[in-house]
């Protein structure tokens, strides 16, 4: 009787167990379906909001591109892709020397106080060595100085004056190729307006008629490479107007330090 009555309590308990799984089932069911048609649902007002938010700079940047990208086409072939070589070639000058007077300009107090820190001691190819060992003019120049030391003062100067023109000279080294394409880019889209101009005066000289759209269309390829001239032209003088103040920069730099420099040598040779 109790193996019975045990029996019919397992299968109960199962049948209990089962019933509650397969209703977990039906409720995880029941669950998943309502969370895919929520992000179904919330995908779509996404895409939704997505479509009717799209991002309009975008759109315009796309719109400004192709713009532009016509309106060159528009113009003269042959000088628009002159100015367009001006710009590439001006701009490879300008990265070349902002590189360099990027690397030119460096923190040179910790050197200054190093190199008199060793002069002070009487180490004098101590001294040389963090000049050497320091990138940029200024460590140049120091170089130059620390190699004539004891030949006095004077000597000292001379170098130092002599090696900063040199290293002066160095910073504005392909300034000169920046001008060159600053002037030339507004000249090329001068030159493409002209003729221009010819070829619209052609086109109505074989139509026979001063017609609007003949003009219109003429002028329009003309003032197209002028447009473009000036802009390569400014793009290009504010990247040189950026170099000529780090050249300025750097050479007032290169005069205090030169300064400091002869205090140094001056002290040194009081020593002696």
């Amino acid at each position: 009787m109790k193996k019975v009555f045990a029996i019919i309590a397992m299968m109960g308990v199962m049948t209990f167990g089962m019933t509650q799984s397969v209703y977990a089932q039906d409720e995880t069911a029941v669950a998943d379906t309502a969370a895919v048609e929520q992000v179904d649902s919330l995908a779509q007002d996404t895409t939704t909001v997505e479509e009717v938010a799209a991002p309009e700079a975008t759109v315009e940047e796309a719109g400004m591109y192709k713009n532009l990208k016509t309106k060159f086409i528009e113009g003269n072939a042959g000088f628009m892709a002159l100015v367009a070589i001006a710009l590439v070639i001006g701009l490879a000058f300008c990265i070349e020397r902002i590189i360099y007077l990027s690397l030119s300009d460096v923190k040179v107090k910790d050197m200054i106080e190093g190199v008199e820190a060793k002069v002070n001691a009487g180490d004098i190819e101590g001294a040389k060595a963090i000049a050497r060992d320091t990138r940029g003019p200024i460590a140049s120049i120091y170089y130059q100085g620390l190699m004539r030391i004891d030949e006095g003062i004077d000597s000292v100067e001379k170098s130092a004056v002599a090696y900063g023109a040199v290293q002066a000279s160095n910073l504005e080294k392909g300034c000169s190729w920046i001008t060159l394409f600053i002037g030339m880019a507004p000249s090329l889209g001068f030159l493409g307006t002209v003729i221009g101009m010819v070829q619209a005066f052609d086109d109505i000289q074989a139509a026979g008629d001063i017609s609007p759209t003949v003009v219109a269309g003429g002028m329009k390829v003309a003032l197209l490479t002028t447009i473009f001239g000036i802009v390569v032209a400014l793009i290009l003088q504010v990247f040189y107007n950026y170099i000529l103040a780090k050249i300025e920069s750097l050479t007032a730099q290169m005069e205090d330090s030169t300064i400091s420099l002869l205090d140094i040598v001056t002290k040194y040779c009081a020593k002696k």
